[in-house]
């Protein structure tokens, strides 16, 4: 394995990705039950399917989802880790969450403030994302990055996101959506 790819940059994904999903766990289903009136008002282009299933997530769904995205990234890391880096796998799921970080930042700005994930992105998601980044691309195992990728990424954290929850629903015996 190379010296510059060491488990800090590997592992510290699922390091970075579970203190980050602490505060989405803590807070995401409170909060957004809380603020689903004012976000219906200020979003009102928005579905009716999609207000309804986001009312209907419940703090153990919500626990159940994020175990199984934490699955995914788990297996990313070791794929990460034995492979030096090289992992596609991998580093497609390190832009994954260094861009969904963005989509916090992006929610936040969007209602003005605070929102689940959007505390944890710049003090940890971010800053993780484009360390690891810099530890692959010195090693010499980065993978180009083209916009495709970075379409595909987020596409497929999204499909992580509704496999997960519906996983979820499946475990928790509510129904699906």
């Amino acid at each position: 394995m190379n010296a510059n790819v060491n488990s800090a940059v590997t592992y510290g994904l699922l390091a970075a990705w579970a203190l980050h999903d602490t505060e989405e766990v803590l807070f995401g289903p409170r909060w957004l039950r809380e603020h689903l009136p004012e976000l219906r008002e200020r979003f009102p282009q928005a579905p009716e399917a999609v207000w309804k299933v986001v009312e209907s997530i419940d703090e153990r769904e919500f626990a159940v989802a994020v175990t199984a995205v934490g699955a995914v990234v788990a297996a990313a890391a070791v794929a990460g880790q034995r492979s030096g880096g090289r992992s596609a796998f991998y580093q497609a799921a390190l832009n994954g969450f260094g861009l969904h970080g963005l989509v916090h930042l992006a929610q936040a700005a969007a209602v003005r403030g605070y929102t689940p994930g959007s505390a944890t992105t710049p003090l940890i998601v971010v800053p993780f994302t484009l360390w690891a980044r810099g530890r692959l691309r010195r090693a010499g195992v980065l993978r180009p990055t083209r916009a495709r990728d970075l379409v595909t990424g987020l596409g497929v954290a999204g499909g992580v996101t509704v496999a997960a929850h519906a996983l979820a629903r499946r475990v928790t015996g509510r129904p699906g959506f």
